[in-house]
């Protein structure tokens, strides 16, 4: 999954980053209300975590107008403001979701994993693929009664793969949204995690589940 965070103050910036990428986010940093909008034109995100407090444009008019420009991507407000009208504005601009600093970075994960839920009753909490089990809410992975260990970015693949099981997923899917704009295109970092993935998931076993089309992507399903 990929999410934008546009926050003008760096610490806060870098706080948020670290954290959503330990927790297998893939994001993406800007600073003020224009960035933002040239950002969610040019990629998909899954989620906005938007400030209200910004230069250029302040977060208000940056959701209005991604509202406007027909974008559905849900958008949570982060702002210090806790007065009801400043969450009506908020709400009444086409936000999905309204968080008051300071909060705990527990919370904020809590209402990015709602906001992803809600945002389709196609994702679910748990995916199984054969003897494979994926829990979203939990980031852990089973292979029949094993627990299999994954980093964070490994994590974030096969959950991506996961959420479109059966289905081929092209190089420039996964690069789009298990990574950000620091991915070198050019370089063989899919295929070197898609082979630890292999290794972990599939390994020795009868039935395997992570397969290549040569030249055109990848895909999550059961073949003996």
């Amino acid at each position: 999954m990929r999410i934008l965070v546009v926050e003008d103050e760096p610490r806060m910036a870098n706080v948020l980053a670290k954290g959503l990428r330990e927790h297998s986010y893939a994001v993406d940093v800007v600073e003020d209300g224009d960035a933002a909008l040239y950002q969610t034109a040019v990629n998909d995100y899954d989620v906005v975590v938007l400030d209200v407090l910004l230069p250029q444009r302040n977060g208000f008019d940056v959701c209005s107008e991604l509202r406007r420009r027909g974008v559905t991507t849900p958008i949570l407000m982060l702002t210090a403001r806790a007065a009801v009208e400043d969450r009506l504005t908020g709400f009444n601009a086409g936000a999905d979701d309204y968080l008051t600093k300071p909060f705990s970075f527990r919370e904020l994960l809590a209402r990015i994993h709602a906001l992803l839920r809600r945002d389709s009753h196609l994702r679910p909490d748990v995916f199984e693929i054969h003897d494979l089990t994926v829990d979203s809410g939990s980031h852990r992975v089973f292979r029949g009664a094993l627990e299999v260990q994954l980093t964070a970015k490994e994590y974030a693949l096969l959950e991506y793969l996961a959420r479109r099981k059966g289905q081929l997923v092209s190089r420039a899917e996964i690069a789009a949204h298990v990574w950000d704009d620091s991915f070198d295109p050019f370089s063989n970092t899919i295929e070197v995690y898609m082979n630890r993935l292999r290794k972990k998931i599939d390994g020795d076993r009868p039935t395997k589940l992570l397969h290549t089309r040569r030249g055109e992507g990848y895909i999550l399903e059961p073949r003996n």
